[in-house]
């Protein structure tokens, strides 16, 4: 799911926010818990993004389950006010784009691989290593496994492709072999 202009705007925000400070970590601790919260009790999320309830009583249910998980004044804060300007249905969108921040700000980024078969420790320890050193920054492989790949690999890193599958390879024989090549 692709965030939202607003989803952005408010992530980036409180991104500013934690850079301030220092509390990037904590805050995406934070936000990704109260977001596995979400996840995890379809009951607490339809009771807080839905406005079938006034805001006041969604706001402060809010803000007891955040004091209940521990979670900062900031994004108790950041959290109620999204309630207040019925922003809370980005909240997903807000934790993607958040999370997207703070690992760029850190030198990271995510490379979805599709292999056509698990990969070992070995083989992604390589792939990692390559990906890395092609992207310039820290990679972290997120993998699954496609048996239709014949053999191989694809891995998409921030909108680039590589492609290193053995039905790629083929089609590219294929086709020069067609050309006469």
């Amino acid at each position: 799911m692709k965030a939202s202009a607003a989803a952005r705007r408010y992530a980036r925000a409180l991104f500013s926010l934690a850079e301030e400070t220092n509390s990037v970590a904590t805050f995406r601790d934070e936000i990704d818990r109260v977001g596995a919260l979400f996840e995890s009790d379809p009951a607490v999320r339809s009771a807080l993004f839905r406005p079938l309830h006034p805001v006041a009583q969604r706001r402060s249910a809010l803000e007891a389950i955040c004091e209940h998980m521990g979670v900062s004044d900031t994004v108790r804060n950041f959290l109620a006010f999204l309630v207040d300007q019925r922003r809370l249905i980005d909240f997903d969108g807000i934790q993607q784009e958040f999370a997207r921040l703070a690992d760029e700000a850190a030198g990271l980024t995510k490379a979805h691989v599709t292999a056509a078969a698990p990969l070992d420790d070995a083989q992604r320890d390589r792939l990692q290593r390559a990906l890395t050193a092609r992207t310039g920054r820290n990679v972290e492989l997120d993998i699954t496994v496609d048996p239709d790949l014949i053999g191989g690999a694809v891995a998409v890193v921030d909108n680039v492709v590589f492609d290193g599958s053995l039905r790629t390879q083929l089609q590219q024989l294929r086709d020069n072999l067609s050309r006469g090549h």
